[in-house]
C-alpha cells in the first residue's frame, strides 16, 4: 500500500499537470474519458515526470498485493539463497486464488522492506509490479489518479521527465 504524503511542495508539479490538462481537454465532457484507455491517454503525451525518492511509500502502508510470476520468485529465492523453491515460497509469498503475492508484515509493509533503514532489501531483483511504479493503469486512468498518485508518491510529478513511449513500455509490463 501507500502511505500519504503530506507536503504541499509535493504537489506543485501535478497541480500544474492538472492545469495544463484541463486547458488541453476543454470542451470535453467527464463521460468523455470514462474508461477509454485511449483518450484517457492522451492527457500524459507530453510525458511525466517521475523519480525515486526511495521514501518506501510504496512499500508500505494499507495491506495490497505485489503480484510475482514464477520466473520474479526464483529470481528473489537465488538472491536470498534459497535453493529450495518451494522452502521460499512458504515464507515469503502467498496464494491469492490463482495469483501469487509478496507475503506483507501485518501492518502492511511489504515483506522485504527493511523498516529501519526505509528500503528495499531485493531491490535490484524486485518484481515487475515495483519496477514499473508509479506507471499503472490505475495511476495513468486520468489526470486526477496521477494527482492522487503524487500525493502519496514525493517522486511522482518531480525528476526525470519520462515520455509517452517509455510510460507505454512500463504500462505495458504489468496491468494493475
Amino acid at each position: 500500500g501507500l502511505a500519504l504524503a503530506n507536503s504541499k511542495n509535493q504537489l506543485a508539479p501535478c497541480i500544474k499537470l492538472e492545469d495544463k490538462v484541463s486547458r488541453r481537454n476543454k470542451g470535453k465532457t467527464k463521460s468523455d474519458d470514462s474508461n477509454n484507455h485511449k483518450t484517457a491517454k492522451l492527457w500524459y503525451t507530453d510525458g511525466l515526470k517521475f523519480s525515486c525518492t526511495q521514501c518506501g511509500n510504496c512499500c508500505t502502508g494499507a495491506p495490497g498485493y505485489v503480484w510475482v510470476n514464477k520466473r520474479e520468485i526464483e529470481s528473489l529465492a537465488a538472491a536470498l539463497g534459497f535453493a529450495d523453491i518451494d522452502k521460499f515460497e512458504r515464507k515469503f509469498v502467498r496464494q491469492i486464488g490463482i495469483r501469487k503475492s509478496l507475503v506483507e508484515f501485518p501492518n502492511g509493509d511489504c515483506v522485504f522492506f527493511d523498516s529501519d533503514n526505509r528500503q528495499c532489501t531485493v531491490y535490484q531483483q524486485r518484481p515487475r509490479q515495483c519496477r514499473t511504479w508509479p506507471f499503472w493503469d490505475s495511476n495513468l486512468s486520468s489526470p486526477q489518479r496521477w494527482e492522487e498518485t503524487c500525493k502519496q508518491c514525493p517522486g511522482s510529478g518531480k525528476g526525470k521527465l519520462y515520455s509517452l513511449q517509455q510510460i507505454e513500455t512500463q504500462r505495458a509490463v504489468l496491468k494493475i
